[in-house]
């Protein structure tokens, strides 16, 4: 994953963005009819269960569109909601409040979201040791945001993008002539352009993995839409030269024998690709 700095400079440009977007020149709806100096109260309000999410970054939200609005927070982050919960009350212009608004709501409601998904997820594989890693199907603009929700919902992210890590897929493989041609091109490309880049693998077949670990210097193996006879196997001949993953449609039924079957990681496009928002609102108090 890309550093904190990084990360945060990410977030910094979704906010930016998606004020831009929604903002433009102004919120002309709030300022026919409320004047500059009004002020107000509003609360974060639960209308669904689940794993709420986004709170930090709707503090962030706030403190963009105007420094003086003050948040207090009830519920945070990685806490599990129901319906009449309320997360936090926001005090402060009544203009900026309405500003700030639709970017929290859409943010928190897809974020809880995912962090709800990925925690059952989690919750699935108590006490196997294998942990749960995202991907890069994420929304285009606001990976940020569904890798952070990830975070706070127990999972752990993979790779933020194609810079951050290298990872030999299919048709990286089959374009380059084969596994081991892959992986020697990559190591003669890290070395020449000097980049500390881990790589990860993905096998089709216990054939390929057998090729993976003959070339060596592999960080993980992408154990791709195996059965699971053949994922213990997989695992049983990889030992402990390098780290596994196991993906490629496992669901909510299948993650659990999966995750039986010893290997380190599970991913899941489903966490950030395939979710319902959460009903959240923000009512004036």
């Amino acid at each position: 994953m890309i550093s904190k700095v990084q990360f945060d400079k990410e977030i910094e440009l979704i906010i930016a963005n998606a004020i831009r977007e929604d903002v433009g020149d102004g919120d002309h709806s709030s300022m026919a009819c409320i004047p500059s100096s009004a002020t107000g109260k509003a609360k974060l309000l639960v209308k669904d269960k689940g794993t709420i999410a986004g709170v930090e970054f709707a503090k962030q939200v706030f403190a963009y569109v105007d420094p003086k609005m003050k948040v207090e927070t009830l519920i945070e982050d990685g806490r599990e909601v129901k319906y009449g919960d309320i997360v936090f009350y926001v005090e402060g212009a009544s203009q900026s409040i309405l500003k700030a608004e639709r970017l929290v709501l859409n943010a928190m409601q897809r974020m809880s979201a995912i962090a709800t998904k990925t925690k059952k997820f989690v919750d699935l594989l108590e006490g196997t040791g294998t942990k749960v890693l995202d991907t890069r199907k994420t929304t285009p603009g606001i990976r940020a945001l569904e890798k952070w929700a990830v975070k706070i919902g127990g999972g752990e992210n993979h790779r933020f993008a194609l810079y951050d890590m290298i990872m030999l897929k299919d048709n990286h493989i089959d374009f380059a002539g084969g596994v081991a041609k892959a992986i020697s091109k990559t190591k003669d490309y890290l070395k020449d352009t000097e980049r500390d880049l881990k790589i990860i693998v993905e096998a089709r077949n216990l054939k390929e993995i057998q090729e993976i670990l003959d070339c060596g210097g592999v960080y993980r193996i992408l154990i791709d839409n195996f059965n699971f006879e053949n994922t213990r196997k997989a695992v049983k001949l990889i030992g402990d030269q390098c780290l596994t993953e196991s993906s490629g449609g496992i669901n909510e039924n299948t993650i659990r024998k999966y995750a039986e079957c010893g290997v380190d990681y599970i991913s899941s496009g489903a966490l950030t690709h395939s979710v319902y928002n959460l009903d959240l609102s923000l009512k004036a108090v």
